[in-house]
């Protein structure tokens, strides 16, 4: 899908006469394969849980990353990212007729964005994100951090890309989950990087001043792990989902849903308990969306 001179890659999937779609945005160091992942997918693929209850998916490659246009660097914003989920959007509503888009972790911070700033789907699914960042856990992360030219697993890129070092994606995204060898190498085998720039700015318009997610009229589904990103004493009260909604409803201006997936952290498409929150989703769209 065409932004500029970029092109957005895109992998749609649509069961026979399903009538809604989610677009899906990756986090941070992740690509469309996040939505699906090849490890025990019967288990951790999000993409499969939707077709099998007849919902398609169509999974992004955010500008940057997997089969998607790589431009400069500095060129990208959460912003410049949301615009183009944006022009997805419009090229796919026609097909059906109900459009949601959604994300993870930064993804959903775009997601937010888009949805805020265009007002053109019928609801958002936002994972692995709050409106309240815990420092204490999050720059440690990005201090492990390396340019995307020190790792040969991600070519192609200038150094304002970032990616993670080797051996740090359990403690960055899955801890106090288990630790299963065959995921976590999966996980690795798939990373991608992001642009250093995106984050600047979904921090500022999802969390300073008037965030983007307050101009969402549609309903909300926030779906969040025992996340030690976003929870705990600096992030949002995720002590239960009534807890995590009070925490939470002020920043939105449509209808807010909460659910909490247990005994995992940040990337809770890799829990081993993730068909629990695949239910949840598949039933709120179902149920409130459709």
């Amino acid at each position: 899908m065409g932004l500029l001179p970029e092109t957005m890659h895109g992998r749609l999937c649509a069961p026979p006469q399903a009538t809604t779609v989610v677009v899906l945005i990756p986090g941070g160091t992740y690509n469309e394969s996040y939505w699906d992942i090849g490890y025990t997918p019967e288990i951790r693929s999000f993409r499969l849980a939707m077709n099998q209850a007849g919902i398609a998916t169509l999974a992004l490659d955010r500008l940057g990353t997997g089969e998607s246009s790589k431009p400069l660097s500095t060129l990208l914003s959460a912003s410049t990212q949301a615009t183009a989920a944006h022009q997805v959007i419009k090229s796919i509503r026609p097909r059906f007729e109900k459009v949601v888009v959604g994300g993870h972790s930064i993804g959903a911070a775009m997601a937010m964005i888009e949805a805020g700033n265009y007002g053109d789907v019928d609801g958002v699914l936002v994972t692995g994100m709050t409106h309240r960042m815990n420092l204490i856990t999050v720059i440690p992360v990005l201090a492990n951090m390396i340019p995307a030219p020190l790792d040969p697993a991600v070519p192609g890129r200038d150094p304002g890309y970032l990616t993670t070092s080797p051996g740090t994606r359990y403690q960055a995204f899955h801890t106090p989950g288990p630790l299963d060898e065959g995921a976590i190498a999966y996980d690795e085998s798939t990373k991608d990087v992001f642009a250093a720039t995106e984050a600047v700015d979904s921090l500022t318009l999802t969390t300073v001043v008037t965030p983007a997610s307050q101009r969402i009229r549609v309903p909300v589904l926030l779906v969040v792990g025992n996340d030690p990103h976003f929870c705990g004493v600096l992030g949002s009260d995720c002590s239960s989902p009534e807890a995590l909604r009070a925490s939470e409803v002020s920043f939105f201006g449509g209808p807010l849903q909460t659910y909490i997936l247990n005994s995992y952290g940040h990337a809770i498409n890799y829990a081993p308990n993730a068909p629990t929150y695949f239910g949840v989703v598949s039933n709120w769209l179902k149920s409130t969306v459709s």
